[in-house]
């Protein structure tokens, strides 16, 4: 997909780990790792506003589009 997420860049410039991130939003660690690896599908606007306002940051620092990524695979 050419939509790439930059969650773990954002967590290491806010020196903040996924845990804490999880305990901010109220998101399971494990469903904000399926979105930090990319393999996630899609993402509530709910979700993206708890992240941004945790991360104190808007959404396309979050979200990039890569015309060179790879095409989807369906």
């Amino acid at each position: 997909m050419s939509i790439r997420i930059q969650l773990d860049d954002l967590l290491w410039r806010r020196r903040m780990t996924l845990t804490e991130l999880s305990e901010r939003v109220d998101i399971t660690v494990a469903n904000l790792s399926v979105l930090k690896t990319g393999k996630a599908k899609a993402i509530r606007f709910s979700t993206l506003d708890a992240i941004c306002r945790a991360l104190e940051c808007q959404p396309g620092d979050l979200i990039a589009f890569d015309p060179e990524g790879p095409a989807d695979e369906e």
